[in-house]
C-alpha cells in the first residue's frame, strides 16, 4: 500500500483542494476534507464539485489499490444534504471486480456522520502497475 501512498501523494489537484487521503487497502479506501471558505459556492453551502472531488479521490485509491492502474470510465453522483462547514469524509468501498472493471460505491458524510452524497464509478483495469512518478524517472 506505500505505492498507492506515494502515486496519491502526487496528485497536484487534491493537494490543492486540501484533499488528505486517511486510509488506502485493498478495494476500500478513505479521504477528507476540512471546509475552508473558497470551498463554498455563491449560496454558502459546499460547491458540488467539491464534493464530488472528494468522493472521486476515494475512488481513485479504491480502484487503483491492487496495484494496477485503473481508470474512471463512469461516474455518477447524487446530493442528498448541504454542507456548509466542518469536514467531509468519503469512503469507497469496491463493489465488484473483475480482470477488466471495478465498480465502486462512496459514501460522503458530515461531521454529524449524516449522508451527504452517494458517488457510483466504474473503471477500466489497464495491464500497467502503480508506479509513482519518482519511480518512473528513476
Amino acid at each position: 500500500m506505500q505505492a498507492i501512498r506515494q502515486y496519491f501523494a502526487e496528485d497536484q489537484f487534491a493537494a490543492r483542494c486540501k484533499i488528505q487521503l486517511v486510509s488506502v487497502e485493498e478495494g476500500r479506501a478513505v479521504a477528507s476534507v476540512s471546509i475552508q471558505p473558497w470551498h463554498l459556492n455563491a449560496y454558502g453551502t459546499v460547491q458540488g464539485g467539491a464534493i464530488f472531488t472528494l468522493a472521486d479521490c476515494a475512488f481513485a485509491a479504491a480502484s487503483n489499490s491492487h496495484g494496477s492502474v485503473a481508470v474512471g470510465i463512469s461516474v455518477s453522483i447524487n446530493y442528498i444534504k448541504a454542507a456548509k462547514c466542518g469536514s467531509l469524509r468519503a469512503e469507497a468501498k469496491e463493489a465488484g471486480r473483475n480482470a477488466k472493471l471495478g465498480v465502486y460505491l462512496v459514501e460522503v458524510r458530515d461531521d454529524a456522520g449524516d449522508l451527504v452524497a452517494t458517488f457510483q464509478g466504474m473503471v477500466y483495469r489497464k495491464n500497467e502497475a502503480i508506479r509513482p512518478r519518482q519511480a518512473q524517472q528513476e
